[in-house]
């Protein structure tokens, strides 16, 4: 094997690794002879016949003489600072000569710690490397893998626990009854409506529904329910098919579910609702007389438990069933007009209009002009939201259920600030100060010309 250059060799070691001399390693006569050979012509350049006896005659345990190397004194003088240290290195007592390996322990490990603050970046040398003879790489002490801190019953509730503590969960409940609270801010009065209500929405999507009867006809449904006096939304369930946010109640259905889902928290407090056929039955409003709830709405005659009538009636004829708490009524006006209720009486009462023909005014039961004047109010809502609502197209429906409750949320914030404050406005003028003040309550601040074309 040729030589290009003469080869410079300083022999250095690690201060920081452990040296561990065996029996089959080199003998300690020849050991302390190659040491001071290196002491003494680390600055000077080997031969090549001195470099091969290195690398190919390292067991010759001859006579190796070279011109500086007549003393094998073990003075520290003579020594190089990295072999000075290994013999005052208290780890390994007064000497090297003592230490044993032990060749089922493997290679010696060093602890490895991490300093506190930012770790410098030592530089590495040409000049640092040497002839390697017996290197035993440092080892680290690496972290136990696994579980740590194993649980004594492992049961699958105390894993759980790991990550979900009860310390979550409280949060999770602080958070949830603090949204509750908001709820509270608005108490409803006496009267109150339950109608469906659709967020147009044409792409896909499972629980699509179709209602003719809507002005979008396609969408996501709505079961809202309304203060009657202000048009405050108090709740509202998102209606996704079989699963649906709802109560189940047995034998009241899902329109009658729906209903006492939504009443929940005002059962009890003598409000009255009004609602279409579609919720309407006689079980439903007579579980709710029992709650201390009224209820009157139109009602289908097919449905269980509702009494008979005459098919044919003349227009203006009029019918009152009652079974001591609940009154049914047939009233023939253009069509048939069947209604059912807890909390009026059967008596005809005067609309206000003349009747073209008679000039007599016309008159209608109770309970259909009171219906007709608080159950729209579902639908006012609806058409307040659709002139000036924050929507914009999306293929993520989500995306436009989110602004769709935003307005919602928008416009309970302008029927509380009618009720609180003396000044007036359009609903579209109470959006646009709404939203200067949030401008001014959270400002952004304002870069330079030369900075916002740097951004941009």
């Amino acid at each position: 094997m040729g030589l290009r250059a003469p080869l410079t060799c300083t022999h250095h070691l690690s201060l920081n690794t452990s040296i561990r001399v065996s029996e089959n390693s080199i003998s300690e006569l020849e050991y302390r002879r190659r040491r001071n050979m290196f002491t003494n012509s680390r600055r000077r350049e080997l031969t090549d016949e001195e470099i091969r006896e290195i690398l190919f005659n390292s067991d010759d345990e001859g006579d190796y003489n070279t011109e500086s190397s007549g003393s094998d004194s073990d003075s520290e003088e003579r020594l190089p600072p990295n072999l000075v240290s290994l013999e005052r290195n208290p780890e390994l007592g007064e000497g090297y000569d003592d230490v044993e390996e032990n060749p089922e322990e493997g290679p010696s490990v060093v602890p490895c710690s991490r300093p506190e603050g930012p770790v410098p970046v030592e530089e590495v040398r040409s000049s640092d490397w040497g002839a390697a003879f017996d290197f035993t790489p440092p080892g680290f002490s690496n972290s136990i893998p696994g579980v740590q801190n194993p649980l004594e019953t492992p049961t699958a509730v105390n894993c759980l626990k790991m990550f979900l503590s009860v310390e979550t969960v409280g949060e999770i409940v602080e958070e949830t009854n603090r949204y509750a609270t908001f709820k509270r801010s608005f108490i409803p009065y006496k009267d109150l409506c339950v109608d469906e209500s659709l967020m147009l929405w044409k792409g896909r999507l499972g629980f699509r529904q179709y209602i003719p009867s809507k002005r979008h006809r396609f969408g996501i449904k709505f079961f809202v329910m309304c203060d009657v006096v202000t048009g405050y939304v108090q709740d509202m369930v998102i209606y996704t098919g079989a699963t649906t946010s709802i109560e189940s109640i047995e034998g009241l259905e899902v329109s009658g579910s729906v209903v006492m889902t939504l009443l929940a928290p005002h059962l009890g407090k003598g409000h009255i609702l009004y609602v279409d056929n579609w919720y309407s039955s006689p079980m439903l409003f007579q579980h709710l007389l029992h709650q201390g709830t009224g209820a009157c709405g139109t009602v289908r005659l097919n449905r269980r438990g509702m009494p008979t009538f005459p098919k044919k009636m003349k227009r203006g004829e009029v019918t009152f069933r009652e079974n001591g708490t609940q009154l049914a009524v047939k009233w023939q006006d253009k069509r048939d007009v069947n209604f059912l209720t807890t909390v009026h009486p059967s008596a005809m009462t005067q609309s206000g209009r003349l009747d073209h023909l008679t000039g007599e005014p016309k008159v209608k039961p109770a309970c259909v002009l009171d219906y007709n004047k608080k159950m729209g109010a579902v639908d006012r809502v609806d058409m307040i939201t659709s002139f000036v609502d924050c929507a914009r197209k999306s293929t993520k429906w989500y995306k436009k259920l989110f602004f769709h409750l935003l307005d919602t949320a928008v416009l309970n914030a302008y029927t509380v600030h009618r009720k609180l404050s003396e000044e007036r406005m359009p609903y579209k003028d109470f959006r646009l100060k709404l939203v200067k003040e949030l401008i001014q309550e959270h400002p952004l601040p304002r870069c330079s010309t030369t900075e916002h074309a740097e951004a941009t």
